[in-house]
């Protein structure tokens, strides 16, 4: 039996972490890795403390928003957002990390992404930001696409 590669076993760790999510809209996980140990992980969703959107609704549905766009309405962190702040809250350094996530990030998450010295993004579906995909690259952050079958590839 092949074992799979250090990007598959990331990457299926990352959908594993996605099922803790508690958006009604879309369930995404991000792992952060350095020297192949896991650093800190992260789900999308609301808040310590804070209702979630099942209790709560969700006013982005509510109000027609499309994906990609409008995410200061929405109750919840992002995946790679959570994923940050917990290394920030356990001082764990994550300059010069992998980031692995189910989905491309999107311009806010690649802003953090970008002064957390995070150095290479591995992600599985694509996200229509086109501001993030330009932002990403004109900080020369390596940026692989991860497709199901794969190897990893970059795009």
């Amino acid at each position: 039996m092949k074992r799979p590669s250090w990007d598959q076993y990331f990457m299926d760790i990352t959908r594993l972490v996605a099922t803790r999510s508690s958006c009604l809209r879309r369930q995404v996980g991000a792992v952060l890795v350095k020297d192949r140990n896991i650093l800190a992980t992260g789900y999308n969703g609301v808040p310590t403390g804070i209702t979630h959107c099942e209790a709560a609704g969700c006013l982005r549905e509510r109000l027609g928003v499309p994906s990609g766009e409008r995410h200061e309405l929405c109750r919840g962190l992002h995946a790679e957002q959570n994923a940050i702040i917990q290394a920030a809250k356990h001082g764990t350094n994550i300059d010069g990390a992998t980031l692995y996530c189910n989905t491309m990030p999107c311009i806010i998450c690649t802003k953090m992404i970008i002064n957390a010295g995070i150095i290479r993004v591995i992600y599985g579906e694509g996200y229509a930001d086109e501001l993030a995909r330009e932002m990403i690259a004109e900080a020369n952050i390596e940026v692989v696409h991860f497709s199901a079958q794969d190897k990893g590839e970059t795009p």
